[in-house]
């Protein structure tokens, strides 16, 4: 079919140049044979350059069809309908290995999988010290995302897992470990109802470590239901409400499960070509119903955070957090969110922590990061008693080299040091060395 095109095209020409000549006035007077033969024979050399390049160009499109079908084929995008379905996620393999100056942790303890600041180990004198190496896979996750046009509306819906934090698995013969839900919510236009990060974290300013978090103890790191409405850079929020307590005199953390008004979140995100910076707030009913204890208290708290640009590609990232009755959205929960008074009347406590991560990159393959974290609980001893944490703080360092965009390699060390009330404190190093690759 297409070459039959291609002859009609020819002898359309052709035709159309002897026409030229046969009914020109200078035709008819000049025109011998041999004039007419020269004439035929430069179309017909025209019509030879003119095929090459139609045949050049049609070897370009088959080319360019050929390059899209092979990355259509090569795609983790689908079409279902009107609705578009991405796959993703990534494979995360980890190596660490950790020294703790008073002590060590326990197996299938979290702190061995990432670093949490409130398991630190603290003592007095020399002590014992401890050490622990562990392999795992258990950061992978896989995501799915839909994206459907509906009357001119936008849907979209996310359901991401992975494996850490589970109860289940060990590390005897088969290392198999539970999945867990990371995110699940819809958003229609500017409203979002379901399970992500809380509004109060800014994700665009986390530092980029090979730890599952990094600077944890200057970091508000939260996910959990709640129902967002969007416009611009504003965002407003109610979340799930959940209240950590310590007992009168000091002992172990209270989860009260008992939740009378929905933690009510405001943000606001300013964008630009030079970076972002967000400014959140937030307020909380903290509350405590054991049948003996009755009472809540208002909890609350701000926010600084943002991502800088640096030059051509290096960036400057912090997080600035304060406030009383924060609790479990910052630091992973290292201070309480209140404490019971002798009157058995609930007492928010305050705290404070940050960091600043500067990333700098070396050329397009290579690139490190220097980040330096402290978290600071401003406890009433009289109430909390002298073994909750004072302060924390830690530095982390790393080279990570991706030699294609979607695979990292790269090395982390870690230190950090942890104080209680009483004066007892505690120190880590460790050694972290991951392979990943994102799909």
């Amino acid at each position: 079919m297409e070459m039959n095109k291609k002859r009609i095209l020819y002898r359309n020409i052709l035709l159309a140049g002897a026409a030229i000549n046969i009914f020109s006035p200078l035709g008819a007077v000049a025109a011998t044979n041999q004039e007419l033969e020269a004439k035929i024979n430069k179309l017909e050399s025209m019509l030879m350059e003119l095929k090459g390049e139609l045949n050049k160009q049609g070897a370009t499109v088959a080319e360019t069809k050929e390059v899209a079908e092979k990355a259509e084929k090569n795609s983790l995008e689908m079409r279902v309908g009107d609705t578009k379905v991405t796959l993703g996620g990534y494979i995360k393999a980890d190596f660490t290995a950790s020294k703790y100056s008073r002590g060590e942790l326990g197996p299938q303890n979290l702190g061995r999988d990432f670093y949490i600041p409130g398991l630190i180990p603290v003592g007095s004198g020399p002590g014992e010290s401890g050490f622990d190496s562990d392999l795992g896979a258990k950061e992978t996750r896989f995501n799915i995302k839909t994206n459907t046009n509906v009357n001119g509306h936008d849907l979209t819906t996310f359901i991401e897992m992975d494996f850490l934090t589970g109860p289940g698995g060990n590390e005897r013969v088969t290392n198999s470990y539970n999945p867990r839900v990371r995110h699940a919510f819809v958003k229609y236009d500017n409203f979002l109802a379901g399970q992500t990060w809380s509004t109060f974290q800014d994700v665009g300013a986390l530092a980029e470590n090979l730890d599952f978090i990094g600077p944890a103890e200057g970091t508000t790191f939260v996910r959990q239901t709640q129902f967002r409405y969007t416009s611009g850079g504003l965002q407003i929020s109610i979340e799930n409400p959940e209240t950590t307590v310590t007992p009168y005199g000091g002992g172990g953390r209270i989860v009260t499960d008992d939740g009378a008004l929905p933690d009510f979140v405001v943000r606001y995100n300013s964008k630009a070509d030079w970076g972002h910076i967000g400014v959140a707030g937030i307020m909380r009913s903290l509350k405590f119903n054991n049948g003996v204890i009755n009472d809540s208290t208002l909890g609350w708290g701000v926010s600084l955070s943002g991502k800088l640009k640096v030059g051509a590609k290096d960036d400057f990232r912090f997080m600035a957090t304060g406030g009383k009755g924060l609790g479990r959205y910052l630091a992973i929960n290292t201070a309480n969110g209140a404490v019971v008074n002798a009157d058995g009347e609930l007492e928010a406590i305050g705290s404070y922590a940050g960091f600043v991560s500067y990333r700098h990159f070396w050329n397009t393959e290579f690139r490190s990061n220097l980040t330096l974290s402290a978290f600071k609980a401003d406890n009433d001893v009289a109430l909390t008693g002298t073994g909750v944490t004072k302060d924390v703080y830690s530095v982390h360092a790393n080279l990570l080299y991706s030699p294609i965009p979607k695979i990292t390699f790269g090395g982390e060390y870690m230190y950090a040091k942890r104080s209680i009330e009483s004066g007892l404190d505690g120190d880590m190093h460790r050694l972290q060395f991951s392979a990943k690759y994102a799909f």
